[in-house]
């Protein structure tokens, strides 16, 4: 068994031909830059591209196994120069009778597969082309698309007021997809506004894994977020395995975001235009009960929760809270280079380098910021209504 490090909620921004896909997300994401980024300078093993199902993306994946740079896995997955596997997924839009919206990932694995499921979905779509499109599906029916091609199904970022299933669809995974299905998803994506802390406040969750991925809009953004896993090997096979927590593969460790730094955080007042901190929960703005606001991910999760404590399973692995390189107070673009060229990736920064090594590279400062960081003890801001925290020295 080897240890690997996974982000499974990557976008493409642009492919090769020139085909926009994620709007919102940089055109250097594509799937060439998003391996080079991941095996070179991230230090992330497995990573999880989520709009695989775009024909355009799948003539660029294409391309790179007939010139022999992706290697198709016969347990799933695409290798790269035996660094970096590749798993392909698709995320998209679900509304429901009454017009709530979430996301859901599914995850196929081989190309074959998410390219018969693209074919399938250009039958409820706008533009097949195009990340996360609408699909008028509910969950349950998506759910049951995604599996006639092989796919596994993990709602994203769960409890965000944005697109989440918990922040915006309803209040159980069970209600909203019955019994039958709810059992054949194995695994949850908190979101950056999340931890398993949180999570566990839900009782129904006790038996899912927790994955934090990336969510990544940029390249630079790509692993600040991921989890630790235990694998014989990097594929499709032993990812569901780790998800099931089977013959002893596992997520071994999630790392993410303070919550704190995430963008829905706390309860929001659109009209005062203020992060409600002076309330636990905040549900309603304590100026005005009328004004409108954006929900936090804390408050949402306490106003439904099922235990008066966050109650986490034996198996439930530790959740490291992290703040990404570069949003640690000193660390500009330069120093981020000085930190590479010493030290290889940012896992090893984040996590392996010594204090001294750090302060030889790039002085007092930055180096005891990092190594607070580490240890949690760095102030921050709580974010909310779509604004991150913020970290203060």
């Amino acid at each position: 068994m080897e240890e690997y490090f996974m982000d499974l909620h990557l976008h493409i921004g642009r492919t090769n031909s020139g085909q926009g896909v994620k709007i919102t997300a940089s055109d250097r994401l594509t799937i060439e830059n998003i391996i080079s980024e991941g095996a070179n300078k991230k230090g992330i093993d497995i990573l999880g591209i989520v709009e695989a199902s775009s024909p355009e993306v799948i003539k660029d994946i294409e391309k790179l196994v007939d010139e022999g740079k992706l290697i198709a896995l016969e347990d799933g997955g695409l290798s790269y120069q035996d660094r970096v596997t590749l798993i392909l997924g698709s995320e998209l839009e679900v509304k429901s009778e009454t017009g709530k919206q979430a996301h859901l990932i599914g995850y196929f694995p081989y190309l074959e597969n998410i390219k018969a499921f693209g074919q399938k979905l250009a039958k409820y779509v706008t533009n097949i082309n195009l990340s996360t499109q609408m699909t008028y599906l509910s969950a349950k029916e998506l759910f049951e698309i995604f599996n006639s091609f092989g796919g596994i199904v993990i709602p994203a970022h769960c409890f965000t007021p944005h697109r989440g299933l918990y922040g915006s669809y309803g209040d159980s995974l069970i209600d909203i997809f019955g019994e039958e299905i709810f059992k054949q998803i194995y695994a949850i994506e908190l979101g950056l506004s999340a931890d398993s802390q949180l999570a566990d406040y839900l009782d129904e969750l006790g038996e899912k894994t927790f994955l934090s991925n990336s969510d990544a809009h940029s390249l630079a953004k790509i692993g600040r977020e991921y989890n630790q896993v235990i694998l014989e090997k990097p594929t499709f096979k032993e990812v569901l395995l780790a998800l099931k927590r089977q013959q002893g593969r596992r997520v071994i460790a999630n790392y993410g975001l303070d919550p704190r730094l995430g963008k829905y955080y706390r309860s929001y007042c659109l009209e005062c235009e203020r992060t409600l901190i002076d309330s636990y929960p905040a549900l309603s703005c304590c100026r005005d009960k009328k004004h409108k606001i954006v929900k936090g991910v804390l408050d949402r999760v306490l106003e439904i929760a099922n235990n008066r404590k966050s109650l986490s399973p034996d198996f439930r692995p530790e959740y490291h809270h992290q703040i990404p390189l570069t949003d640690i107070p000193g660390v500009g673009k330069k120093t981020l280079e000085k930190l590479l060229k010493a030290f290889v990736t940012e896992m090893d920064v984040l996590h392996k380098v010594a204090y001294k090594q750090l302060v030889e590279v790039v002085g007092q400062r930055v180096a005891t910021n990092i190594t607070r960081a580490r240890e949690g003890k760095l102030s921050i801001l709580p974010g909310g209504g779509g604004k991150y925290g913020k970290v203060v020295e």
